[in-house]
């Protein structure tokens, strides 16, 4: 059935929970792939018939210009599909550049979701968001819905020990201990997992 394998990788990421990924589906994709070519080889096998039959491609109404026009719209939809695929992945790949990948690496069972190319996009992604904020002495990773207050309280989750320095002030940053201490300075252990926020 034409287009059948595109429908199955569409709906394996749709099928996924939003904002996750599911390891990439490269023997899927490359199936999909390889019917692409089958349906450009057979367009062209049906339209060079045509032309030694000495008929108009545009305007001739038989069987080969009706084959040929089915292969042409699986192939036009089988592209989409992959578009479609790549193009939703590279999206949440963007957002974890921008959530985690400016700070830290990925953890690596994300990482072994990624395609070799969505590796590189991440990377490179993430290393021109950082020439970015280095450029301007900005980062733009903070507070992307502005503060009511530039403090606040939170509770560390995992023991991050002594040593760390936030802003002008050191402490002890032991597990379920609570700090009153900058957004700005937070934000990024907030956005690990390592700290949480305290409301109300």
């Amino acid at each position: 059935m034409h287009g059948r394998k595109a429908y199955e990788l569409v709906k394996e990421f749709s099928s996924g929970e939003k904002g996750h990924l599911n390891i990439f589906n490269n023997e899927l994709f490359e199936r999909v792939i390889e019917e692409c070519n089958e349906h450009h080889n057979a367009f062209q096998s049906l339209i060079r018939k045509m032309q030694e039959e000495g008929l108009e491609v545009q305007t001739a109404k038989n069987a080969d210009h009706y084959g040929a026009l089915i292969h042409h719209i699986s192939l036009i939809r089988n592209k989409r599909c992959l578009m479609a695929y790549v193009y939703n992945r590279a999206e949440i790949i963007r957002d974890l550049a921008w959530k985690v990948g400016l700070l830290h690496e990925l953890p690596r069972e994300i990482q072994e979701k990624f395609s070799d190319s969505e590796e590189h996009y991440f990377k490179d992604h993430s290393k021109s968001l950082k020439l970015y904020m280095s450029q301007l002495s900005l980062d733009v990773n903070v507070d992307m819905v502005p503060p009511k207050d530039p403090y606040i309280k939170v509770r560390v989750l995992e023991d991050l020990g002594s040593g760390i320095i936030l802003s002008d002030k050191s402490a002890n940053f032991a597990r379920h201990s609570m700090h009153f201490l900058k957004r700005t300075d937070v934000e990024q252990y907030i956005a690990r997992g390592l700290m949480e926020e305290l409301t109300g």
